[in-house]
């Protein structure tokens, strides 16, 4: 685990607001070098504080005007692997993200669609035909406000 110090913690903050952030910019901003900020956004890379660089794409901006969460209760009968399932449920082009969670449902899953019967089409041909789906409970999101972590 890398010892971080309060410019590292920093450098991640700005970068978590906008990763395209030069070290240039990072270093006047921060008291740093640009050669000395970007040693240190390169150390932190290496040390895997970064995990990757994401591209925040608005959904609605594309088309997608709903975004339901589904939880996935997989059924007892058969016993389908895990592994068969995330497999499968990776393949919809529609699932944003899957959640092995702990508690009411196994799985968690952020799905998009154009309108509730696109959402339906994607339910009722893709996600119920899944190996091992047993119970779903869907939540249609109202509104998102997304606020920084803890760092």
């Amino acid at each position: 685990m890398i010892v971080l110090d309060e410019i590292d913690r920093a450098l991640v903050r700005a970068l978590s607001q906008d990763m395209t952030a030069s070290a240039g910019a990072l270093g006047r901003a921060h008291g740093l070098s640009q050669p000395a900020c970007w040693r240190r956004i390169k150390r932190l890379r290496e040390a895997g504080v970064f995990r990757t660089a994401r591209l925040d794409v608005d959904a609605a901006a594309l088309g997608f005007g709903v975004t339901v969460f589904l939880g996935v209760k997989l059924a007892a009968k058969g016993r389908v692997s895990l592994e068969d399932f995330e497999r499968a449920v990776t393949a919809i082009p529609e699932v944003q993200t899957v959640e092995h969670v702990l508690g009411a449902y196994d799985y968690r899953l952020r799905v998009v669609a154009r309108d509730i019967s696109d959402f339906e089409r994607v339910l009722r041909r893709r996600i119920m035909t899944l190996p091992g789906v047993g119970n779903l409970d869907a939540n249609v999101l109202l509104s998102e406000e997304r606020l920084a972590g803890p760092l």
